[in-house]
C-alpha cells in the first residue's frame, strides 16, 4: 500500500490527560530529560501554553546531536522573549534517547504521558521504537532528522527534508556526473543496508544522462562504533580506483577518514565523498581546512551552504539567546533542521490562531494545507496528500531537493546553484533487497 492509502483523513483519537505528578521522574534505566515540571496551562494569560519535545541522541559510542535539543530551547527563549508564538508560551521539553531502541521508546512515552502538542526537530534512527507511542497517542513528529524510515511512512511524521533517502541518492547523482567508479563505505547495520541501492539510483541516473560513467558502487560495511577503519578505508579505495569513496558513517566518519589518510600514497586519483551530517565545516576546519583532506570532496546536503545569507536570522537568535551554548553549531545539519523544524511549528500555530493548541489541532492544521515559508532554507513546505511523493518506501516526503556542495579553499560551497531534485531518482530505488 501507499502512504495515500494508509493515512486516515479522520481526526487523530483523542488522548485521557496523564496524572500530573509533582515531580519529574523515570523508572530506573529511562533516558533522561530536562524542562520536567512545565506542563500546559499554567501561563495565567488567556492563550494556552504549548509544550513540545524535542529527542536526540547525547554522550554515546556513536552519533551524537546535543545541538539539536540545544537549538530548541535556545528558540524558546527567542520566541518568549517576544511574547511567544501568537501570545502561546513556547515550553520545550528534552530527551535523550541514548541512540538505543529503548531509550527512543522512553522518550516517545514520555512524551505522550507529558500529553505534548509535538515532537519537533529530533534525530532517532528507530523509528520503530519511537513512532508506535506517538501514533497512539495521536503526537505529530515534526521535522525530523529524516535518518529513521518510519519518519516517510507514519501517518503522525511531518518531515521537513527528503531524508538520508534523498541525501543517498543525491550523492549518487553527485558523484555519477563527476567520478568513474564508486565505493561507499557505511554502517553495518539496517539503516546501513539501504544506502548502496539509494546511491546506486543516484549513480544510473547520471549514467544515462551520459554525464558520468556511473554504475554501481562497491559497498563496504563498516562497524558503527569501530575506532579503526583501516581495512575498510584499504578496500573502498582499492575498488574506487581513480574515482571516488563516499563515507556515511556518521560520527564516525571522521574516525574512518583518520584511517583513510594514513592510508599508503599509492592509491590513485581518488576524491573523497560524504553527505552532511557524516562531513561538515567544523571537521573540515579541525582536519587542517585547505590543507586538509576534505580540501575538494564533494559533499551532499539538504540545505544552503551554512554560509548562505538565509541562515542569517538563526545565527541572531544564536547570538542572542544560546548564551554560547558549545553544543550549538550553526553549519551542524541537526542544528539547521531544528531551527526549520521549529520555524515550521511557529508558522502553522500562527495559522491556526486559537487560545489552546493540541495535538490534533496541530495535526488536522497540517493535514488539510498549513504552508510554511522557510525564508529559502527549503522549498515551501506542506504535507497534503498531492503534496506528497507517494513512493513505496517514502511516500510523506515532500521535500526531495538537495544540494550539491564542494570544498574549496577549506570551505564547504555550491557546487551547483539552488536545489536539485531527486523525486525521479528516489522512485527509481529499490531498497527491498
Amino acid at each position: 500500500m501507499t502512504g495515500r492509502q494508509q493515512r486516515s483523513p479522520f481526526p487523530r483519537p483523542f488522548r485521557r490527560n496523564p496524572v500530573v505528578r509533582a515531580l519529574c521522574t523515570l523508572v530506573a534505566g529511562a533516558s533522561v530529560v530536562t524542562g520536567c515540571g512545565v506542563l500546559p496551562g499554567g501561563s495565567g494569560g488567556s492563550r494556552e501554553p504549548v509544550t513540545v519535545m524535542t529527542w536526540a541522541p547525547e554522550g554515546t559510542a556513536a552519533t551524537n546531536m546535543p545541538g539539536m535539543p540545544a537549538m530548541a530551547k535556545a528558540y524558546a527563549r527567542w520566541v518568549n522573549a517576544a511574547g511567544g508564538i501568537n501570545g502561546h508560551e513556547l515550553r520545550v521539553l528534552t530527551c535523550n534517547e541514548r541512540n538505543t531502541s529503548a531509550g527512543a521508546a522512553d522518550c516517545a512515552r514520555l512524551a505522550a504521558d507529558k500529553n505534548v502538542t509535538a515532537v519537533v526537530g529530533s534525530y532517532s534512527q528507530h523509528g520503530n521504537a519511537f513512532m508506535a507511542p506517538l501514533e497512539a497517542a495521536g503526537i505529530p513528529y515534526l521535522g525530523g532528522y529524516g535518518i529513521a524510515e518510519r519518519e516517510f511512512t507514519s501517518f503522525v511524521s511531518y518531515p521537513v527534508n527528503g531524508g538520508q533517502a534523498a541525501l543517498l541518492a543525491g550523492n549518487g547523482m553527485q558523484l555519477g556526473g563527476e567520478c568513474g567508479r564508486v565505493s561507499i563505505v557505511r554502517p553495518d547495520t539496517i539503516t546501513g543496508d539501504a544506502m548502496p541501492e539509494l546511491l546506486n539510483s543516484g549513480l544510473t541516473n547520471e549514467k544515462n544522462k551520459g554525464e558520468g560513467e556511473g554504475g554501481k558502487a562497491t559497498d563496504v560495511r563498516a562497524a558503527e562504533d569501530a575506532t579503526d577503519y583501516t581495512a575498510s578505508a584499504e578496500k573502498a579505495r582499492e575498488n574506487a580506483a581513480d574515482g571516488c569513496v563516499t563515507a556515511v558513517l556518521g560520527d564516525r566518519t571522521e574516525t574512518f577518514f583518520d584511517s583513510y589518510r594514513r592510508l599508503p600514497e599509492n592509491g590513485g586519483n581518488v576524491r573523497i565523498s560524504s553527505v552532511l551530517g557524516s562531513v561538515g565545516q567544523p571537521l573540515v576546519d579541525r582536519t587542517g581546512g585547505s590543507k586538509g583532506l576534505f580540501e575538494g570532496a564533494y559533499v551532499t546536503g539538504w540545505y544552503p551552504q551554512a554560509s548562505d545569507p538565509a541562515w542569517a536570522p538563526m545565527r541572531d537568535v544564536l547570538r542572542k539567546h544560546a548564551f554560547g551554548d558549545a553544543d550549538i553549531d550553526p553549519a551542524d545539519p541537526g542544528v539547521q533542521t531544528t531551527w526549520i523544524a521549529y520555524t515550521a511549528l511557529r508558522s502553522v500555530i500562527e495559522s491556526i490562531d486559537r487560545d489552546t493548541i493540541s495535538s490534533g489541532t496541530l495535526a488536522h492544521a497540517l493535514d488539510t494545507g498549513a504552508k510554511v515559508d522557510t525564508g529559502g532554507l527549503t522549498p515551501p513546505l506542506r504535507w497534503r496528500y498531492e503534496d506528497m511523493l507517494g513512493l513505496p518506501g517514502f511516500p510523506r516526503i515532500v521535500n526531495s531537493e538537495v544540494t550539491f556542495q564542494v570544498v574549496r579553499d577549506g570551505q564547504l560551497v555550491a557546487l551547483r546553484k539552488g536545489f536539485v531534485d531527486v523525486r525521479g531518482t528516489l522512485s527509481d530505488a529499490d531498497t527491498s533487497a
